[in-house]
């Protein structure tokens, strides 16, 4: 099987070749048959297709300083938009994201931005990647199993496999398994207990996450991420949103 899938969803170049055989493959097929036949039969798909990739068109390979994995998108009506933990603007900060946010004061004073829009980061180098990149409205997981965590763990290789010295921040069980096979020789690895507010207290606060990513980026001779998210209105022009 050769013929390709997915050629209509808005994917960068170097994401586009480093991921090309993926598109190719008969699992993506079956995925692509699974995705067509969802949406005849009425079902509401979030995020949007054409934001599929949309952390992966925020921050292409080489821009990558940092990964943060997610499980599957937000099933709410107007969160998801292709980045793990974002939701788009207008949208309640979901529990799990205040609670990065107040590891985040607390580790490097970073203030709460007042939204959850994580643009910001994506343009910093921090490639919030879910392991599933689509999900039935109002079915949490309703689409693991059907080929994206193939697809991902796919992504998660070509980092480590073509570049050094990334930090993968790892959180909650899900994570770690599909961080597992990351190369720690050549990369950071940070892993604790999950921000929801059901294992936040089991060691997430206090982790120091976000100060560990970036000394270790300058160890590397990286520029660190700014983590201070600025208010939307103030980039709203920016990000199209004005």
């Amino acid at each position: 099987m050769t013929d390709r899938v997915m050629d209509d969803i808005p994917l960068v170049d170097a994401w586009h070749t480093a991921l090309a055989d993926e598109f190719t493959a008969s699992y993506m097929h079956k995925l692509a048959t699974f995705l067509e036949a969802e949406v005849q039969a009425g079902k509401t798909i979030y995020p949007p297709r054409e934001s599929y990739f949309h952390a992966l068109n925020l921050t292409p390979p080489s821009a990558v300083k940092v990964v943060i994995i997610g499980q599957d998108p937000y099933h709410g009506v107007g969160q998801a938009h292709g980045l793990s933990f974002s939701v788009q603007p207008g949208m309640d900060v979901p529990p799990s994201l205040r609670n990065m946010y107040k590891e985040l004061e607390d580790d490097l004073g970073v203030t709460h931005p007042g939204h959850g829009f994580l643009e910001g980061w994506a343009h910093e180098g921090v490639l919030m990647l879910n392991a599933v990149l689509s999900v039935e409205a109002h079915k949490a997981g309703s689409h693991q199993k059907k080929g994206w965590e193939k697809f991902t763990d796919r992504i998660i290789e070509v980092l480590n496999s073509q570049r050094d010295g990334l930090v993968f921040i790892l959180w909650g069980g899900h994570a770690q398994k599909k961080g597992a096979g990351i190369d720690r020789t050549r990369h950071l690895v940070l892993e604790g207990p999950h921000p929801s507010p059901l294992s936040s207290y089991r060691g997430f606060f206090g982790c120091k996450h976000f100060s560990k990513a970036n000394a270790y980026l300058e160890s590397q001779g990286k520029k660190p991420v700014n983590w201070q998210l600025g208010a939307i209105e103030a980039k709203g022009e920016q990000l199209g949103l004005l």
